[in-house]
């Protein structure tokens, strides 16, 4: 007996309501980023490992998915070696291409390699898969796409804020209500200046960035093994838990940072960004404790929290300096947001606030009572399609039950039914599937109902 057919772990199939489904968050989020002028990209699915290889750090570099030279990849290799090479070292001769980890490293390749057809600043997006090679678990896939916008060129903090801007449109596309959470790379190396722990800034903001999820007992507990003085963790205390207004959390950020230059700067951008925001639809928050990719990011950092539905960030991002210098072109800036399509594909699901149009398919299914039948019937679907509107005709003269069983199961919401009566007058007998109900009309009475 045949072996059943599998897809690696960590893959998934999608069906063609789940592809429904995704199709109308990336357009939907496409549509916004082309309304501010960002331009779409695509980089291809493998690059050179010399690419990839050394930019995410040792752990990253285990996750690469690695492809294995075309043609006799032992050539040239003596039996010796085969035999005695680690798996690493193989790895190095056998392969010399992998599949992409993220979009940023191929995104700061392809500006260096293009950089004089490029017009500065660059509003480039990106919607593609990705690949790492994860211990798969729920949640966590090998294969997943990320939706990434990046401005490069241009220090001014007016991207920072039309960023945030998308990200407010978008969620207000999508019915989701959210937090948009705001903090400052400089603002949390201000805070480990003032605490006299300039060296720990990795550790300390690592541990505070789990405050929501481990709560203040674990994070000062971690902070201290982390070897953190204690009382530099009792310093902390009222910035971790620093509430009121972003206006009031500035104003004594500002009295408590007044002695470190850094801390101060990134107040002032954070007031900036914070001030051109007061429009927004969504709520914008203040959050000392937003750490995110420390080592990656050096100005603003943003984080998307959905306030219905309990699930991490749906979005995130923030400005990061020096993008090209990994490719020897330093001093590049940038700043850029990715928004989690997958879970923004479950918060969605858990709502139910997927448009109808958006996932059903076909409007309207003629039923196929014979040849002379589907020959009335191919101008009117032919009619119709010009209109825009998703018709099909079943293609074979099968028994009535087994074709109403098929829209059924497409959740196609009319029929048409033209019999020999129909055809006499020049009319369709259309049917309500959700109702049941019955009404005969002409083809631009159907157009008007159908539209």
């Amino acid at each position: 007996m045949a072996q059943k057919p599998s897809i690696p772990k960590g893959t998934r199939d999608f069906s063609p309501v789940e592809m429904a489904k995704r199709n109308y968050i990336f357009n939907t989020i496409k549509d916004v980023y082309a309304l501010y002028g960002f331009q779409q990209i695509e980089t291809p699915a493998m690059e050179n490992l010399s690419t990839l290889m050394g930019k995410y750090g040792e752990e990253g570099d285990k996750l690469l998915f690695k492809i294995l030279n075309s043609g006799d990849f032992l050539h040239g290799m003596t039996p010796d070696e085969v035999a005695n090479t680690s798996t690493l070292k193989l790895a190095a001769k056998f392969c010399e291409k992998g599949l992409r980890y993220d979009l940023t490293v191929p995104f700061a390749r392809y500006v260096v390699q293009h950089r004089e057809e490029l017009a500065l600043p660059f509003k480039r997006y990106q919607i593609q898969p990705v690949w790492r090679a994860d211990r798969p678990q729920k949640g966590r896939y090998r294969e997943f796409y990320q939706c990434d916008a990046d401005v490069v060129g241009s220090d001014s903090l007016l991207n920072e804020v039309e960023l945030m801007q998308i990200v407010d449109t978008v969620f207000t596309k999508f019915g989701v209500r959210v937090c948009i959470k705001v903090n400052n790379r400089k603002i949390l190396t201000g805070i480990a200046e003032m605490i006299g722990q300039a060296d720990k800034i990795v550790d300390i903001t690592v541990a505070i960035d789990k405050l929501d999820k481990i709560g203040l007992e674990a994070v000062n507990a971690e902070l201290a093994d982390n070897g953190i003085p204690a009382e530099a963790i009792e310093k902390l205390q009222p910035i971790i838990q620093l509430s009121g207004t972003n206006t009031e959390k500035l104003a004594t950020m500002k009295e408590v940072l007044k002695d470190s230059e850094i801390g101060l700067k990134g107040i002032e951008e954070t007031a900036f960004i914070l001030s051109k925001l007061e429009g927004l639809k969504n709520e914008v928050e203040l959050d000392l404790t937003l750490a995110r990719g420390l080592n990656y990011y050096t100005g603003a950092i943003f984080e998307v929290k959905a306030l219905d539905v309990q699930i991490g960030s749906i979005t995130g991002g923030g400005r990061y300096d020096n993008l090209t210098g990994i490719f020897g072109m330093p001093g590049l800036s940038g700043v850029g947001i990715s928004f989690g399509a997958d879970r923004i594909f479950d918060v969605l699901n858990q709502l139910d606030l997927y448009p109808k149009e958006a996932v059903n398919g076909t409007k309207i299914l003629f039923v196929n009572f014979g040849e002379a039948e589907a020959n009335f019937c191919l101008p009117v679907l032919a009619q119709l399609r010009s209109e825009g509107i998703s018709a099909e005709i079943y293609p074979d003269s099968a028994k009535m039950k087994k074709q109403m069983s098929y829209a059924n199961a497409k959740q196609i919401p009319f029929v048409a039914l033209v019999g020999e009566s129909e055809m006499a007058e020049g009319k369709i007998n259309l049917k309500d599937m959700t109702s049941g109900e019955q009404q005969l009309v002409t083809p631009s009475e159907l157009i008007k109902i159908l539209k």
